[in-house]
């Protein structure tokens, strides 16, 4: 797999030698030793102190009912906690709770930025408080015991298996002596023609799991971690592998319980390869009598459906009141003896259903059905809505419960139980329904004559799509999923299945609250509480709430679901047919652009609202995989927005980029998100393997010759993409984290060195030095974009903890006339800036003052700020306000003026101004 990189911005740059001399090293080298010894600078943002030192936790949406076990990570200031610092955790009521805690980042003087920290099932408290201290242990004890062949986990309740070789990723789940599973694997049906409802034979092959490594990241005292590495491979003729697989089993000390986060990657093109299901099945051994049997299946809420293998309700003899109470509740039968004899007499007669399925192959259905047996007709149960994604097989004496996080938005997925009527049932969550049509990533034409870039670019002019032959494969995306399986030592309660089916419909979240995160400084210290205290304050409040409001309402009523969709948001709207341009090129899936990810974690640290952090956690989960290329020459690499996630000819770094993702990161300490930000760490080599330029620059007049020590990537969208990886793998202490530190340095150093500094736009980057060269010409960039892709966030990061005189002046100078008027900006640079989104990048202006207390710039960013509210408000005298659109295919929500970059950039300006200058509120 050829490293990750990105390439340049497709901008045209003028004005410097290809081969200039690079800035001196010597100033890098001399600060990275200070910077490792010293202190951190003060956040952006008003602040007397490193911060608080404990804080306060709660849960996301409430102390649940049913927990697997939390993880969560915590901000603290510079130079607070020392690297070897342990902390201690308290319930509501005073009581020790164990606790595990590890570093997920430092600041430059080795003190502790970011830490993780997990607890077990057991702590269901409704709030906790950390602080520095020695942890309690947990009752329970978890191990983790390695041998040759395999790996046994113990969370001190039931004890896992895991394989090192073969096909069983799980071998057995034990609960005390009882096998409750075993032969846990990966399966996956492959067609190789392409889906038709009415093809009369279609061939399909049977894969399953193929472990290739397995380790062991993490082994407790509270939490365990084993990563499983492997491919699937066809059962029958030669075992073709494909669809690499990265999964994860997460145990808690005391849990019952154990989740999987599933990950596959995408290895075909699309065209001869059609994926008709994927799923995860395990064997359930069973030795319960057939009328001590039960299937139950979770559907909205905590509605189930209650059933046992052999049914003696309903039947035309009663077996007596205590039976039939005793099977619906799922407790053990009386001995059949004390029935009434014209039922005991007669069970051979009533049949024995062994195989259930629920199946969820649109957002707004799912159907449940059963039969006896293989080679028998299915019976239709029951249909509804939107089921939970939980189901459960076993008995009196135990059993096995299993279910898939955002199972109907993720459609078409399904939940399969066969053979309970025999000593082992199988079980199948299907994160793809082998009931629904195959799955089709072809691409949705066939380039309509598109064969020069000159058409290309005519057709870009119309559809504002940017297609072009061989850049719209699905080649190397990929899509994680998230699962939880329970051993149970008898047949839940209907009461503790439901609050089961809350667990897998959200996994549930200990959180700091929005206080202590901006009083720590995370994310650059941009972000504050919710303050409603001044009538403009409360107007940009309530804007700020209808503006996530109508993104919520947009992705229900437009049924933005799907299993390679859900999380994403459209980009545009077409007022004539009131729909989103799903259709329309480049208008249509958002894809990140313009920071989409950025604005709803910043609107959740703003808000703390459990609906935000669940709506951007799902848009993180789609932009990490499926925007991203994970293999292949653009590993690192996304795509530009358009009606297929992959179907762009752009591919940048812009778009798989680690400034969206450190949120969802640092806020739970997600292995699979942590490892992608740390393969984007040398993205910039994927510069001498793409030429993202190629449809600005004229390839004949300018033929691509990429020479690593002179790759031109510019100083907005990909250095800010960049610079926040390498921060991350710098702060993370990576393995490469020494050179992603003087990456960092490198580039603010000669970034300020340029003739105009930022405004300069590009230079020559030597991949090997990790610097810019100087350019010799002084020319100003025009790119409205420069600033809109998470470089106002990663700036104000790296003027927390870097000393750097020269950068922090040129970019405050920057900022200062970047929303200054065409003459101020002439008269200072030789040239206007570009003159789009000034009123989002206000918060330019919002970061001066914070760094200078130059009040006149926070004035000045509000008079920019409020010319886009007044854009959105137009003509209306109630605003802001949806109107109510009947003739739509189903109702829907209108707001004319809205599209996602002004909602983006705006909401990200209002959230950091009410923070930065909210002292400056304008009267009105």
């Amino acid at each position: 797999m050829p490293s990750p990189s990105p390439a340049p911005e497709p901008q045209a740059r003028t004005g410097f030698s290809r081969r200039g001399v690079l800035a001196t090293t010597a100033g890098v080298a001399a600060a990275a030793a200070l910077f490792e010894a010293a202190p951190a600078r003060a956040q952006t943002g008003p602040s007397t102190d490193a911060g608080p030192d404990s804080v306060e936790l709660k849960w996301l949406e409430g102390a649940p009912a049913v927990s697997p076990g939390s993880t969560w990570g915590v901000p603290w200031g510079p130079g607070r906690f020392g690297a070897e610092q342990t902390f201690k955790l308290t319930g509501a009521d005073g009581a020790a709770v164990p606790v595990q805690t590890w570093p997920l980042a430092y600041w430059p003087d080795g003190s502790l930025k970011w830490t993780a920290h997990a607890v077990g099932p057991a702590a269901t408290h409704e709030s906790f408080t950390l602080e520095a201290g020695t942890p309690a242990g947990p009752a329970f004890a978890l191990s983790v015991t390695e041998s040759r062949n395999h790996i046994d986990v113990s969370t001190g309740v039931v004890k896992v298996r895991i394989g090192k070789s073969g096909t069983d990723l799980v071998k057995h789940v034990k609960r005390g002596d009882r096998t409750i599973a075993s032969d846990g694997r990966l399966v996956n049906i492959t067609q190789t023609e392409a889906p038709d409802p009415e093809t009369g034979s279609v061939t399909r092959d049977r894969y399953e799991s193929e472990i290739d490594e397995v380790a062991v990241e993490q082994d407790g005292p509270v939490r365990a971690v084993v990563r499983i590495d492997g491919t699937h491979r066809r059962t029958r003729g030669r075992g073709r592998s494909w669809l690499p697989f990265t999964v994860r089993l997460y145990f808690y000390a005391g849990g019952e319980s154990f989740r999987m986060v599933h990950t596959f990657v995408y290895d075909s093109d699309g065209d001869d390869a059609f994926i008709a299901g994927l799923g995860v099945r395990f064997k359930v051994p069973l030795t319960d009598a057939m009328y001590d049997r039960h299937v139950r299946f979770v559907g909205e809420g905590h509605g189930q459906l209650t059933e046992a293998v052999k049914g003696v309700t309903g039947m035309r003899r009663d077996p007596g009141e205590a039976v039939r109470n005793a099977q619906i509740a799922g407790t053990a039968l009386p001995d059949p003896s004390t029935w009434d004899q014209r039922v005991t007499s007669r069970l051979q007669w009533i049949p024995d259903w062994g195989d259930y399925s629920l199946t969820q192959l649109t957002s707004e259905g799912y159907a449940v059905k059963k039969r006896t047996k293989e080679g028998h007709g299915w019976v239709p149960v029951d249909q509804g809505r939107r089921a939970s994604g939980l189901g459960y097989v076993g008995g009196v004496s135990g059993g096995f419960a299993f279910g898939m996080k955002d199972f109907w938005q993720r459609h078409p997925s399904g939940l399969d139980i066969r053979g309970a009527h025999t000593d082992e049932a199988t079980v199948t969550v299907w994160m793809w329904s082998p009931e629904a049509q195959p799955m089709d990533n072809r691409f949705y034409h066939d380039g309509l004559g598109q064969d020069t870039y000159a058409k290309q670019l005519d057709a870009l002019e119309i559809t504002y799509e940017d297609w072009e032959a061989g850049f719209d494969t699905p080649y190397g995306v990929a899509r994680t999923s998230e699962l939880l399986f329970w051993a149970v030592e008898a047949t839940p309660t209907a009461e503790r299945l439901g609050a089961m089916a809350d667990a897998v419909r959200a996994n549930p979240q200990v959180v700091a609250p929005p206080e202590h995160l901006s009083a720590a400084g995370a994310f650059g210290g941009l972000v504050g509480p919710v303050d409603r205290g001044h009538p403009f304050r409360e107007a940009t409040e309530d804007l700020l709430d209808a503006n996530f409001a109508y993104y919520r309402n947009a992705q229900d009523q437009r049924h933005w679901y799907g299993f390679w969709d859900y999380g994403d948001v459209m980009h545009s709207q077409d007022g004539d047919r009131r729909v989103w341009r799903y259709d329309v090129g480049g208008y249509a899936w958002d894809n990140s652009e313009f920071s989409t990810d950025q604005w709803l974690w910043q609107y959740y640290l703003h808000t703390g609202s459990a609906e935000s952090f669940r709506f951007a956690e799902a848009m993180t989960r789609k932009t990490t995989e499926v925007n991203t290329y994970h293999i292949g020459d653009w590993a690192g690499l996304g795509t530009r927005h358009g009606v297929m996630h992959w179907g762009d000819s752009s591919k940048q770094v812009r778009i798989a980029n680690a400034n969206y993702w450190r949120y969802f990161y640092y806020l739970t300490a997600d292995e699979r998100v942590g490892g992608i930000l740390r393969f984007l760490h040398d993205s910039e080599k994927t510069a001498l393997v793409l030429d993202t330029g190629r449809k600005i620059r004229d390839p004949e007049a300018d033929p691509w010759d990429p020479d690593p020590n002179a790759v031109d990537i510019g100083f907005g969208t990909s250095w800010a993409a960049l610079a926040a990886a390498w921060l991350t793998e710098w702060e993370r202490r990576g393995p490469d984290w020494e050179f992603c530190r003087d990456k960092v340095l490198g580039t603010m150093e000669t970034i300020a060195a340029q003739p105009n500094g930022f405004a300069q736009g590009s230079a020559l980057y030597d991949t090997a030095t990790g610097r810019y060269a100087i350019a010799e010409t002084p020319v100003v960039e025009r790119s409205n974009l420069s600033s809109g892709f998470g470089r106002f966030e990663i700036v104000a990061e790296l003027l927390q903890q870097v000393d750097m005189p020269a950068f922090e002046a040129d970019w405050l100078r920057y900022s200062r006339f970047y929303t200054a008027t065409r003459a101020e900006q002439e008269a200072e640079y030789g040239a206007r800036f570009g003159d789009l989104f000034l009123w989002a990048f206000c918060r330019g202006n919002a970061q001066v003052y914070a760094r200078t207390g130059d009040e006149a710039q926070a004035r000045h960013a509000w008079k920019v700020f409020r010319t886009q509210a007044e854009y959105w408000k137009g003509d209306s005298e109630t605003w802001p306000a949806f109107e109510r659109v009947e003739t739509t295919l189903n109702p829907t929500d209108w707001w004319p003026r809205m599209a996602t970059n002004d909602a983006a950039q705006w909401g990200m300006a209002a959230i950091q101004n009410l923070h930065l200058i909210g002292d400056f509120v304008p009267d009105e």
